[in-house]
């Protein structure tokens, strides 16, 4: 009797909370609705397909959208300098960006309904941050430029080519950064020694092959990138969208790191619930899938069922063999802090 008293009990209290979450879920979304729009930064249509995303806000929800592309860095900045004169709601940060965020006290909390499913290395406890989607450092290759024979599959190959390796801003951008930090894992550094990531830079540098375009759609495009540095999902996005026969996408043999981007919602956001519902959508099933068709990972992955052809826009797993996850977060934000003078410092002058 008192096991189904229990029972009766238990499932009444789930009952309440499935009732009470629906409720909460129904009045954000009609506060939302409201408000009538959201506005973003470092959030644009192409990259992990958050195109995907703002359409279904609009058809489902009535919001319209708008972008402003910038840096983790940059972002972070203007939540600060606008405060009450903000004209962004939300914005998607890498992850050594989300504690950065939160500290700075230009954040506002909200857990989406999926918090649960979500790991705990990829969220903050207090919902100012978590990571809706993870990315590894990869490699695309221009097939056209670099010939086969001569492509890299890992970090040490670099060091004998002959092509000009793109990284990209290693000051501001998250993607840059990690980029540096997966060359030192190949080179048994890691978040607090990101010395032989630098070392090979410099080399680089010094052998006048370092180039400072942007690994971007539109440089690529061009022509202008023989090997670039980029997230893995950035790679796959951009060889599909300019010519899938003309670059290759790999993950280094030798190491790679994955990480992530959360977003963020603005303290002062003009369409605070908007953005909340904007949060809860993206880590929702639909909104998770939408990540993968840009070629993300969900964070969510391991409690969702990827349709066949989503699936087949990732890397093989076997690809990942070598690719680490930070392993301390803290020592990696504060190494990423001082990166930027240290880049500065030992590679750029090389250029110079």
């Amino acid at each position: 009797m008192k096991k189904l008293f229990m029972a009766s009990l238990l499932g009444s209290a789930i009952a309440f909370c499935t009732s009470a979450m629906a409720q909460d879920l129904k009045a954000l979304e009609d506060a939302a609705r409201k408000e009538g729009a959201v506005n973003s930064v470092g959030m644009p249509d192409a990259w992990a397909n958050w195109k995907g995303t703002w359409e279904d806000l609009a058809s489902k929800y009535g919001l319209k959208h708008s972008d402003t592309d910038m840096s983790s860095a940059q972002e972070i900045a203007k939540f600060d300098a606008e405060k009450d004169n903000a004209s962004a709601d939300i914005g998607d940060v890498g992850a050594a960006f989300g504690p950065i965020a939160a500290s700075k006290g230009v954040t506002q909390p909200y857990k989406p309904s999926t918090w649960d499913q979500v790991p705990s290395w990829a969220k903050d406890q207090d919902g100012h941050w978590a990571l809706a989607y993870t990315g590894t450092i990869a490699f695309i290759i221009n097939k056209d430029l670099v010939k086969e024979g001569e492509r890299p599959t890992s970090w040490h190959d670099l060091e004998k080519g002959k092509y000009k390796v793109a990284i990209g801003d290693v000051g501001t951008a998250a993607q840059a950064a990690n980029g540096v930090l997966a060359a030192a894992i190949a080179y048994k550094g890691s978040e607090s020694n990101i010395e032989p990531g630098l070392q090979l830079f410099t080399k680089l540098a010094q052998q006048k092959r370092l180039s400072l375009a942007n690994p971007t759609i539109q440089t690529l495009e061009k022509g202008e990138v023989e090997v670039g540095v980029v997230w893995d999902f950035n790679g796959l996005s951009y060889r599909d969208q300019i010519d899938p026969k003309r670059f290759e996408v790999l993950i280094p043999s030798d190491g790679s790191v994955t990480s992530g981007y959360t977003t963020i919602i603005n303290k002062y956001a003009k369409h605070p619930n908007a953005a909340k519902l904007a949060r809860e959508y993206i880590f929702s099933d639909a909104g998770q899938t939408n990540l993968a068709i840009g070629h993300a990972r969900p964070i969510r992955a391991e409690h969702l069922k990827l349709p066949a052809d989503v699936q087949a826009k990732l890397l093989p797993n076997e690809q990942y063999k070598a690719a680490q996850p930070i392993k301390d977060a803290a020592a990696w934000e504060a190494t990423s802090k001082a990166l930027p003078q240290k880049w500065q410092e030992q590679v750029i002058i090389e250029m110079e």
